[in-house]
């Protein structure tokens, strides 16, 4: 098991971060306020809510030319979780579990995108090995959740 370690959410395509202590989220907007949780009609929801992991972004700051003290907060990867103590699961259709109620089927890798290196140069490729970038999933069942909430994967 593991914990959540963070929250944030943008309300439009390259606005601003908000980081949060709680949140809802639902399977009709995913994270509440984020630009990405509506599913559009006939869409499949594959990218309505991203998570990362606390020690691969470690990792891939390691690895940047200025090393761990680049000291880039969590958030500007631009995912909605940060999970800490805790693999997330490399394969889709698999269940991660946050809190007593919210439950988000993983559909794939969030690779990273050109716009990482705009914000530190070489955080892409940082990003790329093992899934580094996070995973990208749609909302399977609604729950409030907040830092600290236990983390897990279901079989």
């Amino acid at each position: 098991m593991g914990r959540l370690g963070g929250i944030a959410r943008h309300e439009r395509s390259r606005s601003a971060i908000e980081t949060l202590q709680r949140v809802s989220v639902t399977r009709a907007s995913g994270v509440a306020g984020d630009k990405s949780g509506v599913i559009r009609p006939g869409g499949k929801g594959r990218r309505q809510i991203s998570l990362i992991e606390a020690e691969s972004w470690d990792a891939a700051l390691a690895d940047l030319p200025a090393g761990p003290d680049a000291a880039l907060p969590w958030h500007v990867r631009r995912a909605n979780l940060l999970v800490q103590g805790i693999r997330l699961p490399r394969e889709a259709g698999k269940i991660i579990a946050i809190g007593e109620s919210l439950r988000i089927e993983v559909t794939c890798e969030c690779d990273p995108c050109s716009r990482m290196d705009k914000i530190f140069p070489g955080l892409k490729a940082a990003l790329l090995p093992d899934w580094r970038g996070g995973v990208l999933g749609r909302v399977l069942t609604d729950g409030d959740i907040a830092i600290g909430d236990v983390v897990r994967i279901e079989q």
